[in-house]
């Protein structure tokens, strides 16, 4: 996640927030011999596990020395520090559930180093052998990207990162080479893993041009091209009787009030007008980093886009989706790894790990603390206790707001002495800000929702 930051407000909630297919959709070209079998035949119940944002980072990329720390401090608050216990606890975990399916939803890589996705990819074969059918998508983080950095003492140093081929190369077993289409303008793809639901894996990313730019684009979209090949699945899905789940790394509407630019896809209008007229919703997405459920609206039917927080950050969570086929609806529930029970499984000593939820949530709660309290120390307005008071509200709003527990949250950080003065402060974008992650006590749940998923006639 790396957008434009304007102002203490979006600098602290950028902190804080820190070729192929087979005779399937229009617009794919032979991707050789696939199964046609699926995983779940109709009318059986399904499991989907769905996580996204990993920002994996090769443990070969990293001796952890003055660099590497240095780098850490000055990010938005992913665990780049344990990056690969993290997700050897997350892997792990989901092979021991075994749901029926695991997306991943883009931001693989930290800086799509090549050695990260080799590694990833080799974490992932455990959640295979265990049953489960695992599907992922790139982020604007893991194609092409200039910043790919590999770490050595006091020095950064240049890696190599992937091409779009090897991408699909390093993933092929992990939906590429089950793919039923493939659209030929990106690396979206259709698999079929049950006979009720299909997923459209698509590649919202734009990374053409990153080597010109120096940097990865922050902003996707969907091109004109793959949105007529996503029609074309929606047709194929509704010959079927199949109801179709889009998965994107960019969000199919606004999350926040403060932060969208970058975030929501740029030609979001055009692609709720598609998913509407196939009754392709929830969409799963990432990017934003937080816990969230918002929905929108096309064509007179409401459209659900479920935000699942980001693996690399505090408190690590991933989703799960119930597929109930007797009762028509899917239900989500966000979830956590379990990093203590992981550290505690294979022996290790280290404390940080063994108590991972407290540590972690410190850990990212610092990065707003600090940013406030540097900003706030400076003006004679405030006393250095109010400062204090201040700072710690902002850590505690961000927390709640990646976390997705504002309802729980709600009424303490209301009544602390930090939020008044926020409230009172002459900083309308940071007041704005705080007041809009809080939410209302009306919203939506941002860590369930059950919906209706009634399957077209057959």
């Amino acid at each position: 996640m790396t957008g434009k930051r304007t102002g203490f407000g979006l600098a602290a909630a950028g902190a804080a927030l820190l070729l192929l297919g087979i005779a399937g959709c229009g617009g794919g070209t032979d991707f050789g011999s696939v199964s046609s079998e699926t995983a779940a035949a109709r009318g059986e119940n399904m499991t989907l596990a769905v996580a996204t944002d990993l920002h994996a980072l090769s443990g070969r990329l990293t001796d952890r020395g003055e660099a590497f720390e240095t780098y850490v401090r000055a990010g938005d608050g992913k665990q780049l520090n344990y990056s690969e216990e993290l997700i050897d606890a997350f892997t792990e975990q989901i092979a021991a559930e075994h749901p029926d399916v695991l997306i991943l939803s883009g931001d693989l890589t930290n800086n799509g180093e090549r050695k990260s996705h080799e590694d990833l990819a080799a974490k992932l074969h455990k959640v295979e052998q265990a049953g489960t059918s695992v599907y992922v998508i790139p982020g604007n983080h893991d194609l092409l990207n200039p910043w790919a950095r590999g770490f050595e003492g006091g020095r950064q140093y240049r890696t190599e990162s992937v091409t779009e081929q090897e991408f699909v190369e390093i993933y092929g077993e992990y939906g590429y080479d089950e793919a039923a289409s493939r659209d030929k303008a990106s690396l979206s793809y259709l698999v079929k893993p049950s006979g009720d639901l299909w997923l459209l894996m698509l590649d919202t990313s734009k990374y053409a041009d990153n080597a010109k730019l120096g940097h990865p684009e922050t902003d996707g979209e969907l091109k004109a091209s793959t949105l007529k090949w996503i029609a074309d699945c929606g047709r194929q899905a509704e010959e079927a009787g199949v109801r179709i789940i889009p998965v994107m790394h960019h969000n199919l509407t606004d999350h926040s009030e403060v932060v969208q630019e970058g975030f929501t896809l740029n030609n979001a209008a055009e692609a709720a007008d598609v998913f509407a007229q196939f009754r392709m919703t929830p969409s799963l997405s990432g990017h934003i980093h937080i816990q969230h459920i918002a929905q929108t609206e096309a064509n007179g039917r409401v459209l659900y886009d479920i935000v699942t927080g980001a693996q690399s950050v505090s408190p690590n969570r991933y989703g799960l989706l119930t597929y109930d086929a007797a009762a028509h609806t899917l239900n989500y529930e966000a979830r956590q790894t379990d990093v203590e029970g992981w550290a505690k499984r294979t022996g290790s000593t280290d404390p940080n790990l063994l108590h991972f939820r407290e540590y972690s949530r410190g850990f990212f709660a610092g990065f707003g603390y600090e940013m406030a309290f540097k900003r706030l120390i400076v003006d004679e307005t405030y006393t250095s206790e109010q400062v204090q008071a201040m700072a710690k509200t902002m850590a505690d709003v961000n927390v709640s707001y990646f976390a997705g527990t504002q309802r729980q949250d709600r009424a303490a950080i209301e009544a602390s002495e930090g939020y008044r003065l926020w409230m009172e402060s002459e900083d309308p974008f940071t007041k704005r800000y705080v007041q809009s992650i809080l939410g209302t006590e009306n919203e939506p749940d941002p860590l369930s929702l059950t919906t209706e998923f009634e399957l077209p006639p057959r």
